[in-house]
């Protein structure tokens, strides 16, 4: 089978999601998401640096370790992986060619067709439970309440953060969108919870979850974070008996995402589980997460963050000061049609008002904002700018070669969909 060619087929999302067709076609594989134990994370920013870091402290505790996250950067293999291999083109055939005969039983039924993202869910959770997976690390791909991922019944939830994305689906207010990330929630759960300044109305529809569900809230706030220190290699943190813990990912969020992460490793000892502190350490500080400031180049510089609404670039900005305040940066910025571009643009080019802006109309194969239209956005917020828009690839070329040998700092940013293209045209340059 053509894999590529198969999931081609599919469309992405439906304006009104149900879980019908999930628990249809995994029925049909005596239900896998009951045979293995899960761990589901959700959130509009952080989940993924929250998966890939639990992810490292339970595989170097010789646990077998399914990880399923979205999106992919370079190929659809990447998003599931058991102990960081990743599920082979062969053991992807093998579970859609039974998969497939189910998915056109429920399509000649049912108006609303299976979608995308329900059949690589369901060949993911087939897959960990083949595997005998001891857990499952399981990111949400959009909300909670609805999404895909949405028919486990997880040990433990974690919400990293709520904030206004995908407000079209999820709703138009914080609340809404809280109780779809608090649909992850089930009974007799423990809930993890990343309390922050002026979330009352977040933390009242969490608790009213909880309960409902008769779980536990676990809230980890930052406060729980002391002694913090960084250098340009790691950051560093003391946890209640733990100190100077070592964070390879770069930005103090991810001080708070490792917090979540010992909060989860806690719950999980309380529960018989054996995670020694010499493994968290050591698997902190080694941990890695791609597209989320990530350096691709030395020079010149080119560090590359999927942030792609406000939470997200407000983040980028508190790392970007944090490490490169008074460097001058160059900017490439590519962004998705569904994203609140006017305001991600307003928030760049006002901060950086004297740096230099590259605008991109993205890839061709997803709907990215015309270039056009972002530097008309640009000057309506900051008409002095320094702006330019092309082509991604040429645009990297061009920029690339200006500024070698130079001290600015270059950032691509603006969606995790145009990563494969960045990293590939960025290995022609090395080389």
């Amino acid at each position: 089978m053509d894999i590529n060619e198969y999931l081609k087929q599919f469309d992405k999302f439906t304006k009104d999601p149900t879980l019908e067709a999930m628990y249809f076609l995994l029925e049909k594989f005596d239900n896998p998401q009951n045979k293995v134990k899960i761990i589901h994370v959700a959130g509009t920013n952080g989940k993924g640096s929250v998966c890939e870091m639990l992810n490292r402290i339970l595989v170097d505790s010789k646990y077998t370790v399914g990880k399923f996250i979205s999106p992919q950067l370079i190929k659809f293999n990447e998003t599931i992986t058991v102990n960081d291999k990743e599920i082979s083109d062969d053991e992807i055939s093998k579970i859609l060619e039974k998969l497939s005969i189910y998915i056109d039983e429920y399509n000649l039924n049912h108006e609303i067709k299976v979608k995308w993202f329900e059949v690589i869910t369901s060949v993911a959770l087939i897959y960990f439970a083949q595997k005998k997976c001891d857990f499952v690390i399981l990111e949400t791909g959009l909300g909670g309440t609805t999404d895909c991922t949405n028919v486990v019944n997880s040990m433990i939830s974690i919400i990293v953060s709520v904030g206004l994305d995908h407000v079209d689906i999820l709703g138009n207010n914080i609340v809404d969108i809280a109780k779809h990330k608090a649909g992850i929630i089930k009974n007799n759960s423990d809930v993890i919870y990343l309390r922050r300044e002026n979330d009352k109305e977040v933390l009242d529809v969490i608790e009213n979850k909880c309960k409902s569900t008769n779980s536990k809230l676990h809230l980890v706030t930052k406060e729980d974070c002391l002694d913090y220190k960084y250098d340009r290699n790691l950051q560093y943190f003391t946890y209640k008996n733990l100190k100077d813990i070592p964070v390879n990912l770069k930005g103090k969020k991810q001080i708070y995402n490792s917090t979540i992460c010992l909060k989860a490793v806690e719950i999980l000892r309380e529960k018989g589980y054996k995670i020694e502190n010499t493994i968290i350490i050591n698997s902190l500080k080694n941990v890695i997460h791609r597209a989320r400031f990530e350096k691709l180049l030395d020079n010149p510089e080119i560090i590359y963050d999927g942030a792609h609404n406000k939470p997200a670039i407000e983040n980028l900005i508190e790392t970007i000061d944090q490490y490169y305040l008074d460097k001058e940066k160059i900017f490439i910025v590519s962004i998705l049609g569904t994203k609140d571009y006017k305001t991600i643009i307003k928030m760049l080019v006002q901060k950086y008002n004297n740096d230099e802006f590259y605008f991109t109309d993205g890839v061709s194969d997803r709907k990215f904002i015309d270039s056009s239209e972002l530097m008309k956005v640009a000057k309506e917020n900051n008409e002095n700018g320094i702006y330019n828009s092309g082509e991604l690839v040429k645009t990297i070329e061009k920029v690339t070669k200006k500024y070698r040998n130079s001290n600015k700092i270059i950032f691509i940013i603006g969606s995790f969909y145009i990563y494969k293209e960045v990293v590939d045209t960025i290995d022609k340059i090395k080389k």
